[in-house]
């Protein structure tokens, strides 16, 4: 029995607990990602450190996967979900398959990209998985009919470096960044929609905008979460939603006093908690769910 038990408790910690299942997974580029020059060591759990909340990191991924969750009685729109982790690792369960399930429950199509991280060396930090983000969104399109997705209603939500990930594809979609390999390349890369909860990396020291945050009239509408208190400054959120509205785009904006950094969907006693809440509202009032 001793010689059994132990891969059994192996293979649960490898796992996040109470994880949803996939309707489908596929990977996202027909062959190697672009721009890859080196190999990662394998991917891999990034264990917790001291004082971390419990939350399933991946780290070392260098074939990026879509995962896709769909809802019983599909309404047509679609999410295409963009986990943070400082473009290092990815908060997989946390800001992604519980996200997913959210999402399924209001009927929308959840698809979890699991993009490029860490940081490759001499690049952005945010190219790679905006080539990942950027083909994600052509290929939910591209699939679009076979997955019951209206192409005019998928949209794309970020927390933290995914955030950005998703400010990034909200305002770069005019160029693809990557040559195409396949149909999919065809399909627009624009998405109909933004949710940044807590969104980092989009202002500098002088909280201006970052310049790869290029909002101008065909920018997408968006709804931004922040909490004030956050270790990554409200500013993110607030400047982009001032820009947004300079320009003339429909955008919403939530700053709540309390809540910190890194929540997800996981309930508190803070307000800021609530924020699926208001999100299902925005979406219902602008027409994204029907």
């Amino acid at each position: 029995m001793r010689l059994l038990f132990f891969p059994i408790i192996l293979s649960c910690t490898l796992m996040p607990i109470h994880a949803i299942e996939a309707w489908k997974t596929m990977k996202l580029w027909p062959g190697k990602a672009p721009g890859e020059t080196y190999e990662l060591p394998a991917e891999a759990e990034q264990p917790a450190r001291p004082g971390q909340k419990q939350v399933f990191r991946i780290g070392n991924v260098s074939t990026p996967i879509l995962s896709v969750f769909k809802p019983k009685k599909p309404n047509g729109t679609a999410v295409v979900i963009c986990p943070g982790g400082g473009y290092n690792i990815l908060a997989w369960d946390l800001e992604g398959t519980e996200v997913a399930e959210w999402l399924n429950g209001i009927g929308v199509t959840a698809i979890v990209l699991k993009y490029r991280v860490p940081r490759r060396k001499d690049r952005e930090k945010h190219a790679a998985p905006l080539q990942d983000a950027q083909r994600a969104l052509a290929l939910t399109r591209h699939h679009a009919k076979a997955w019951d997705i209206n192409p005019e209603r998928i949209g794309i939500l970020g927390f933290s470096a995914g955030g950005h990930l998703t400010a990034t594809a909200m305002t770069s979609w005019r160029k693809r960044t990557y040559p195409a390999v396949d149909e999919a390349c065809h399909y627009s890369c624009r998405p109909d929609f933004g949710i940044l909860v807590y969104p980092a990396y989009l202002v500098n020291n002088e909280t201006k905008l970052a310049p790869e945050v290029l909002v101008d009239k065909d920018t997408p509408p968006a709804i931004f979460i922040h909490a004030g208190d956050d270790r990554v400054t409200a500013d993110s959120s607030v400047q982009m939603w001032l820009a947004m509205r300079r320009a003339g785009v429909h955008s919403e904006l939530h700053v709540f006093p309390h809540g910190g950094h890194g929540y997800g969907l996981r309930p508190s006693t803070d307000p800021v908690s609530k924020w699926p809440k208001l999100v299902e509202a925005w979406l219902k009032r602008t027409a994204l769910v029907k």
